[in-house]
């Protein structure tokens, strides 16, 4: 592992080299996120490549998903089942900082890429298996997709109206939660092993990670003993705090002390309000809700939403319109902040992809690059990496190593 701290033009990980096992989203964002800094990810695919390739929605035979969670990597094919390619992945592991999978648990052991057999070739590895429900417990073996994990972390029961069935977020949270923990968890490892020498073997669950997220209903339940319940389009313990009516649509409110409160009401001409003694606390508050939403969209529904926004936000208070993805990454400050990035892929003319969205104020820009296609850099990688010759490699494909023979990538 080599970083530059005196280039001022580098990035934060340049020189970190990663192995990725991974598929689908959560193993693929989390070093998506690296890679946007510099790290070298290696895709190991199987001779099919990763599932995600094939689901849509699609673009000129390309993946939406796919393109965005795999952006700066490289690709290289490799039949785990064949046992020349367990070796090269042993050889593989010897020059890397990473190796990152999400196997079911007790799989890479059987193709013989577990944490402890590539340790023993590389004790500064830092190995980050990524799964469901953890590599210990009564529910390791189980599989796991993000929809499983909502329902089973408490999610799924906290969301929605009172009187309606458990909602499914509409976002792919707990994969996405579980990424971002295995990018900040890869990093704390990499600084560990820095600076003693040795890395370890990092487990991250879908499950852990996502009841970690539930801040609220976690905190609720340590200090009550109660579960979250549904309380639709509202904060479940703050008021008022959640999604209101105008008379062309809804906005969102944001109003956590007495001072903000008495701002709002003022501003929507309801003194009357500021020394009620059903709003005087933010739990009164939360109890009178149903009163307080009534007095608040008696004055919004008279207005369109443009113009309460606009009322409230000069008057100091947290207050937004609800907009769609496409009003949120147009926007003229997303635009400034540069979130989303202009990539060069012949297959995907006009190809724009996001990137991590942390400002490293010192560093170079984010790499900017496109997802590769399957196998592409197969044979510059063991070449580069592990000095293979063409006959070499040729050999291996001949062996099934590489997948099919007629598989080579052009």
């Amino acid at each position: 592992m080599s970083i530059s701290a005196e280039n001022p033009a580098s990035r934060p990980l340049d020189g970190i080299r990663i192995l990725d096992f991974t598929r689908v989203l959560a193993g693929p964002m989390s070093t998506a996120l690296l890679a946007d800094l510099g790290a070298e990810v290696v895709k190991v695919e199987p001779p099919q490549g990763d599932d995600y390739r094939a689901i849509g929605p699609m673009r000129n035979g390309q993946s939406a998903l796919f393109t965005v969670m795999n952006r700066n990597k490289q690709s290289l094919v490799l039949d785990l089942k064949n046992p020349q390619a367990a070796e090269i992945v042993q050889q593989l592991a010897q020059k890397a900082d990473v190796v990152v999978e999400n196997f079911r648990p007790g799989v890479a052991e059987r193709l013989g890429i577990g944490p402890e057999k590539l340790r023993s070739l590389n004790p500064k590895l830092v190995y980050v298996s990524v799964s469901g429900f953890g590599q210990t417990g009564p529910l390791a073996h189980r599989p796991a997709y993000d929809i499983i994990v909502q329902a089973m972390s408490g999610l799924m029961e906290a969301t929605g109206e009172a009187d309606g069935a458990p909602t499914l977020v509409g976002e792919a949270v707990s994969d996405v939660v579980a990424g971002l923990f295995a990018s900040w968890a890869t990093l704390a490892a990499l600084l560990q092993a820095q600076r003693t020498g040795q890395g370890q073997h990092v487990d991250v669950a879908m499950f852990d990670t996502t009841l970690t997220f539930l801040a609220t209903s976690v905190s609720r339940y340590l200090f009550t003993g109660q579960p979250a319940r549904r309380v639709g389009n509202r904060h479940p313990l703050s008021a008022p705090f959640g999604v209101y009516k105008a008379r062309d649509g809804h906005f969102a409110l944001a109003v956590l002390n007495k001072k903000l409160f008495d701002a709002t009401v003022l501003a929507m001409g309801l003194p009357q309000l500021v020394d009620d003694p059903r709003f005087a606390s933010d739990e009164t508050r939360s109890a009178n809700e149903p009163e307080l939403r009534r007095a608040i969209e008696g004055w919004s529904c008279q207005h369109d939403v443009a113009d309460v926004v606009a009322t409230l936000d000069a008057a100091g208070v947290p207050v937004a319109p609800i907009w769609n993805i496409e009003q949120a990454l147009e926007s003229p400050q997303i635009r400034s902040r540069g979130l989303l990035h202009e990539v060069d892929d012949e297959r995907l003319p006009g190809l724009r992809l996001p990137t991590q969205p942390v400002h490293f104020n010192g560093s170079a820009p984010n790499r900017s690059e496109r997802a590769p296609a399957l196998g592409e850099h197969t044979e510059l990688l063991l070449g580069s990496w592990l000095g293979r010759s063409r006959e070499a490699i040729d050999a291996l494909r001949q062996a099934g190593a590489l997948g099919a023979t007629d598989a080579a990538p052009h």
